[in-house]
């Protein structure tokens, strides 16, 4: 298990060189950077020019972008992520509180996709063919081809604006209630599918069949034989869905006024405050490949007869 997470760490670090090197190389594409961004139209010709020269001098805008890549690298080796174009705090500050209010609302939405898909999923499964299977799966179908920001924007509008339950922008603790519930609805319906197809299928194993034949009770062949062995395949679906709803979630943030990173990130676009932006795409393509790592452990785990060779 060691070898496996020093593996898939040493693994990653090419990728994450990759993903900055991709990201410099579009910032060289631009026609304008922050300091245009940020002068532009607010002061005379002269004085822009001398203003946007000082601040090109001093984040080294003004040096060729594959130079401004070896130094970004290498403040980043020493884990500094540099200083916000914009605001002049570091990077870090920046996009601590809001990465960690991302994360709560990546969490919150995956537990309840976990909750709501599992539980359907295998009720339809049990029950295969009943009203309760056609609908849950009419209705899963439906939340597979809804993009997530349109059912945000449904839901405004069903509790906020015609039931007057919610606030439009939730505040406090109801903050994260609306957000949580539109990203985690969305995500439920393909794990119900899954988990409904994964269950039929052990069903009609030939284990299944033995067990029904030695007598074991309908529930503990679904809860200790049909259960487990559907579990796998759930896994990677939850690790991909992972990725989604961090990105998902950049979208939902501007639709319910959520301060998380995906807000900021739009900021950091608009400022073109690319160190702010560098930051924000290194941490989410980071935690990305972790989630990853724990989806390969839990692979391990669950079923040991798995190996993850150097072949």
């Amino acid at each position: 298990m060691g070898k496996l997470i020093l593996d898939r760490f040493l693994a990653s670090i090419p990728v994450l060189i990759s993903i900055l090197l991709i990201t410099f190389s579009l910032k060289a594409m631009l026609p304008t950077d922050a300091a245009n961004a940020m002068f532009e139209g607010k002061l005379s010709d002269t004085d822009a020019a001398q203003a946007i020269a000082a601040i090109r001098e001093r984040y080294g805008l003004n040096l060729p972008w594959y130079k401004q890549f070896g130094t970004y690298v290498v403040h980043l080796a020493s884990g500094d992520l540099g200083e916000s174009i914009r605001t002049r705090r570091p990077v870090a500050e920046e996009v601590g509180y809001r990465y960690w209010n991302t994360l709560k609302l990546t969490f919150a939405a995956l537990s309840l996709a976990l909750l709501i898909g599992v539980v359907t999923g295998v009720v339809s499964a049990y029950r295969k063919g009943s009203w309760l299977d056609v609908s849950s799966m009419t209705v899963s179908l439906v939340g597979i081809s809804m993009p997530a920001f349109f059912f945000g924007i449904c839901l405004i509008l069903i509790f906020s604006v015609w039931l007057r339950w919610l606030p439009v922008i939730p505040h406090g603790y109801w903050a994260i209630v609306m957000p949580a519930l539109t990203l985690g609805l969305i995500e439920a319906a393909p794990l119900a599918r899954l988990m409904r197809s994964n269950i039929l299928d052990v069903l009609g194993r030939d284990y299944i069949r033995a067990a029904r034949a030695n007598g074991a009770s309908e529930r503990d062949i679904l809860f200790r034989h049909a259960l487990p062995n559907s579990l796998l395949p759930v896994i990677t679906l939850v690790g991909l869905q992972f990725g989604n709803l961090l990105g998902g979630a950049f979208v939902i943030e501007i639709v319910f006024g959520w301060r998380g990173i995906g807000e900021l990130a739009v900021n950091a676009i608009k400022w073109r405050d690319f160190p702010l932006l560098q930051a924000i795409v290194l941490i989410g393509a980071a935690t990305y490949l972790i989630i990853n790592l724990v989806t390969d452990v839990l692979y391990a785990w669950i079923d040991p007869r798995i190996s993850y060779g150097s072949s």
